[in-house]
Order: C-alpha cells, then structure tokens, then sequence
C-alpha cells in the first residue's frame, strides 16, 4: 500500500520512463530508498530532496511537495519571517479554497505588480 508521496512519485517516475535505479543515480540517493518511497515504507524525504528528484524527473517540484505536505525551505524562511504573509496564508486556508481558486489567486498575484495604478514592477 503505497502513500500519497509514494503514488505520486511512482506515477512521475514511469511517466518519465526512468527506472528507480535510474533516479536514485542521478539523484545521489540510494535505490532502495527510492523503492521504500514509492511502496509507503518510508515517510517523505526532506523537500531539498523532493527538489532534487522532481528536477531529474523533469516536473514541477511543486508535483511532489504538494502530496508530501513539503514546503521548499527558501519558501518556508520568507514567509516564517513575514507575518502578513502568515495571515494572508491563513486567511486562505480558512477558505478553503479550490484549485481553481488558487490558480485565480495565483494570477492575480502576478497582476499585482504589472497593475498601472500600482506603479511600475520591480
């Protein structure tokens, strides 16, 4: 019984056709650490390590943090040291929001800086 890591793992692994031999390789990991990933045997590794192995897999990181419940650590130290960031955070959890929603939100995000009536982007 795999986990919801492990599952999503296993999937963006066969999708880029690479054994778990392979991954572990290039990922500087061991191959049965890759095969206890997948099978649900081990807990998810630390998000530097999903960074890692979604980049030999070519996918987005956020494919494998998400179901791993993994922030990047760059992500977690910016937003750990801004407290508005922290609200707004919360606000939107409250919400639960969709994923439509978070991908409006998203958008909406980049259009705050390229929006005239707020100057130019920096």
């Amino acid at each position: 019984m795999g986990t919801e890591f492990g599952d999503a793992l296993r999937d963006r692994r066969r999708e880029s056709g690479i054994s778990q031999r392979k991954l572990a390789d290039l990922a500087e990991v061991d191959f049965s650490y890759i095969s206890k990933l997948e099978n649900g045997r081990l807990p998810a590794p630390a998000a530097e390590t999903i960074v890692r192995i979604a980049k030999v897999l070519g996918c987005p990181s956020e494919e494998l943090l998400a179901p791993a419940q993994k922030m990047p650590d760059e992500v977690g130290s910016r937003l750990s040291s801004e407290p508005t960031a922290l609200r707004f955070l919360q606000e939107a959890s409250d919400l639960k929001l969709s994923p439509e929603e978070w991908e409006r939100m998203r958008g909406s995000l980049r259009n705050l800086r390229s929006d005239p009536r707020r100057g130019p982007k920096s």
